[in-house]
């Protein structure tokens, strides 16, 4: 039956699509020594990323969290900006292209499962659309979304006995 696995498949390329939609502004274009162009996280997101942690830290409920918040991210904005920018352009271009699924997917749930701590506390909206995002990246875990129509479904052909690469996708 196709249809359970085309239903997976329409998620995680929608779901894909999401992450690669929000990280758009977020990277910009560079040059290395003004000839080799490279995706580099853009100065407005660097200057706006410390004003969104601290937004997010102000009323967090969770203590622990809201210390993490405070004490680790805030310090480091600029490294945190990048990890998330990079780690949200991994997501989806994983997602969509079924490349290395269980890696994006899990390093997805990652990033959902810090939004929704993060953000949680601001509306029942913010509550369930991170509910949703970690219960698809636990799918894709779990059905090796990328196995059907993707391109990890290639990778396996070309090193079928590899277990490393298994793992990853």
């Amino acid at each position: 039956m196709l249809w359970p696995q085309g239903g997976i498949v329409l998620l995680r390329v929608v779901v894909g699509a999401w992450f690669v939609k929000a990280v758009w502004t977020k990277l910009a274009l560079a040059f290395l020594w003004g000839i080799v162009p490279y995706p580099a996280v853009s100065p407005r997101f660097l200057n706006f990323h410390p004003k969104r942690v601290a937004e997010f830290a102000a009323g967090n409920p969770i203590g622990w969290y809201k210390e993490f918040l405070e004490g680790a991210v805030l310090p480091n904005a600029q490294l945190f900006a990048t990890l998330q920018s990079y780690g949200e352009a991994c997501v989806g271009l994983g997602l969509v292209l079924g490349l290395f699924t269980g890696l994006s997917a899990l390093v997805g749930l990652f990033l959902s499962l810090n939004y929704g701590l993060s953000a949680q506390w601001m509306s029942f909206g913010q509550q369930g659309f991170h509910l949703v995002l970690v219960t698809s990246m636990v799918i894709f875990l779990g059905t090796r979304a990328g196995r059907v129509w993707g391109l990890d479904c290639l990778l396996l052909r070309a090193a079928p006995k590899s277990r490393l690469l298994q793992w990853f996708i």
